[in-house]
């Protein structure tokens, strides 16, 4: 009987695995094929385009409308973006009242001109940076329809990411310049007004063809058809291109990307770096006497830095990535970046890496930034960190984001990881959410699992969730998998609420023959806990101290002799320690001597034997 039971318990718990990794592989994902041709007027910078849209309804769902997102428009007086940046208590010093001044000539606009579902005419309205569309025809679950758009448009003054005339003279960094379906998924539409935040985009392919003034070199997010036609070091070598005066046209082709970003200037030059078992890297940038010393030494760093990128985060997605000089500072785009590239060159280097690892976080994960900034951000400035001290040794690669998170948490301005991008009350709290406690994100897990544990696992939510739009309760599992742990207390506390952790080593005392070590937690938050004891005579002793609510336990793999303690429950503030020892015999007890735990207060965290009984 029993052995029918344990059989029973057995197949039931292989039906319920099996029918879970079915829903996570099988989660699905809407498709767009683009074709679009855009002509640039480089004098009056407005533009024209014709738009066909491919779009698969992967989803349960029918469709009865659609949303674009139209991001010029957000360059005029007035708009969400614009009132944003005027009523915020600490604007972005980038964008001020500045679109509140531009004049008719310098604001961004987008317009449709006609609006088609397979030859049946649409109504639609314009609100702001969104196009609501009403079908003529449903779009059923798995099933496809095709829309086609013109559209016109203005090249905003460069005010934040895109526009004309940045302020290193680059002419145009065309980002989010065209009519762009807005994303479907679980949770439904996504047309989130453009205020200046998060993008959240549906994967699909992309065939660009941009008809510019022949002066111009053109860079974008996209393999080049035409190299022999335009040049620019585009050309196989050898080939001679011809110098045209009508206007030349650049054809570009991307395949499984959710954006397409474009630039030009007369000034680029084109130079490229083949990675080993990486990518071709394309860098475009105007020569002047501070980039023709930084960016060379950009390039000759970049096979040893995106080698690292790939081996230890998981290999690069795409063929190529273009490293472009435009933007305001530095974003990410599909296969690509806009960088300013006149800083020194760790500034240089800095930013580079970080936008590049945004392809990993932002391209190829693609979870919804609107409402997880940190999952792609935060993630970014980790991989970033590690990096940066595979490269140059630094010994604590996360300590700036920590002492953003401790200044933020003194400021009082402190908001959930569960805030939606764009509610942020400051944009600092927005800043230091997404970035800095989200890079303490993992930074954090690895004090709980272990390092290599960790990285582990990191690549391997990498490898699992590409192209899939993972959420928070994904990256999760994955940990949970990996360190054969119940972690939902730790997301639930640092995601989901402001609580701090304060551990503190309360009293240390010796008493009949052994020492009393009290520990507290001041504090709201638990985390497991690690007490290095160090000998006078120079060896040192670690006593680990799990959660209970863990169901488990991080191993250690170093040489430092270990002992597990009890678990300690969470409602517990006080936790005491028995050392075998003789306290004359100790010369320090640290918490957390590494820390890993982002404890608020390690001032209080130590005990150092100066030959009193109790310090």
């Amino acid at each position: 009987m029993n052995n029918t039971r344990n059989y029973l318990l057995a197949l039931l718990s292989g039906l319920f695995l099996l029918t879970n990794a079915y829903s996570q592989a099988s989660r699905w994902q809407q498709a767009v094929d683009y074709t679009m041709e855009v002509n640039l007027n480089t004098e009056n910078h407005n533009f024209t385009g014709r738009q066909k849209l491919v779009y698969t309804n992967n989803s349960p769902d029918t469709l009865t409308r659609v949303f674009y997102h139209l991001y010029f428009n957000a360059f005029q007086p007035g708009s969400m973006m614009d009132v944003r940046s005027m009523t915020i208590a600490d604007p972005d010093r980038r964008v001020m009242d500045r679109i509140a001044r531009l004049s008719a000539d310098e604001i961004g606009f987008l317009r449709p001109i006609s609006l088609n579902q397979e030859g049946t005419p649409l109504d639609y309205v314009v609100e702001g940076t969104i196009l609501e569309v009403a079908l003529a025809k449903p779009v059923l679950p798995n099933s496809s329809t095709v829309l086609n758009m013109e559209f016109t448009g203005q090249v905003p003054v460069q005010i934040r990411r895109s526009g004309r005339h940045n302020k290193e003279g680059i002419d145009y960094s065309m980002a989010q310049w065209y009519p762009k379906i807005s994303e479907y998924d679980e949770h439904g539409w996504h047309p989130n007004p453009y205020v200046a935040r998060e993008f959240y985009g549906v994967w699909g392919s992309f065939d660009v063809k941009i008809t510019i003034d022949p002066a111009y070199v053109v860079a974008a997010s996209g393999i080049i058809q035409n190299p022999n036609e335009v040049g620019h070091g585009y050309e196989s070598p050898g080939t001679k291109v011809k110098k045209q005066k009508k206007p030349i046209t650049y054809h570009f082709k991307a395949e499984n990307v959710h954006d397409f970003m474009w630039a030009a200037d007369p000034d680029y030059v084109h130079k490229t770096v083949q990675v080993p078992d990486g990518p071709l890297m394309h860098y475009f940038y105007v020569e002047d006497s501070i980039t023709t010393q930084t960016w060379p030494q950009l390039m000759a760093i970049s096979p040893k830095m995106v080698g690292f990128m790939n081996r230890q985060f998981g290999p690069y997605a795409y063929p190529d990535f273009f490293v472009i000089q435009g933007g305001d500072g530095g974003m990410e785009y599909p296969m690509s970046t806009l960088i300013v590239g006149r800083g020194n060159l760790n500034g240089l280097v800095s930013v580079t890496m970080h936008e590049m690892f945004h392809s990993w976080y932002h391209g190829v994960l693609a979870t919804d930034e609107s409402r997880y900034p940190w999952m792609d951000e935060g993630f970014t400035t980790y991989a970033q960190a590690l990096t940066k001290q595979y490269l140059y040794g630094t010994e604590k690669p996360l300590q700036r984001s920590y002492q953003r998170y401790l200044a933020l948490v003194r400021s009082g301005k402190q908001e959930p990881l569960t805030t939606h991008a764009d509610h942020y009350h400051t944009n600092i709290a927005y800043s230091v959410a997404a970035y800095s406690m989200g890079a303490l994100v993992p930074y954090q897990l690895a004090y709980i699992m272990g390092q290599e544990t960790f990285l582990q696992a990191f690549r391997d939510y990498y490898h699992t969730w590409k192209f899939r739009h993972p959420n928070p309760a994904d990256f999760e599992r994955i940990m949970e998998k990996h360190s054969h742990m119940v972690l939902d207390w730790f997301f639930l506390d640092w995601v989901g609420t402001t609580k701090h952790l304060d551990y503190a080593i309360a009293r240390v005392e010796e008493k009949d023959g052994e020492v009393v070590v009290e520990l507290s937690n001041k504090n709201q938050r638990p985390m497991p806990a690690e007490l290095m004891v160090t000998y006078k005579d120079g060896h040192r002793e670690r006593f680990y101290i799990p959660l209970r609510m863990m169901r488990g336990a991080r191993q250690f793999t170093d040489s430092i002799k270990t002992t597990q303690l009890p678990d300690w429950p969470w409602t517990h503030p006080d936790y005491t320690v028995l050392i075998k020892a003789k306290l004359s015999d100790i010369s320090k007890i640290e918490l957390d001597p590494d820390q890993g735990t982002v404890d608020i207060d390690y001032a209080n965290n130590s005990w150092v034997n100066r030959g009193t009984r109790n310090e």
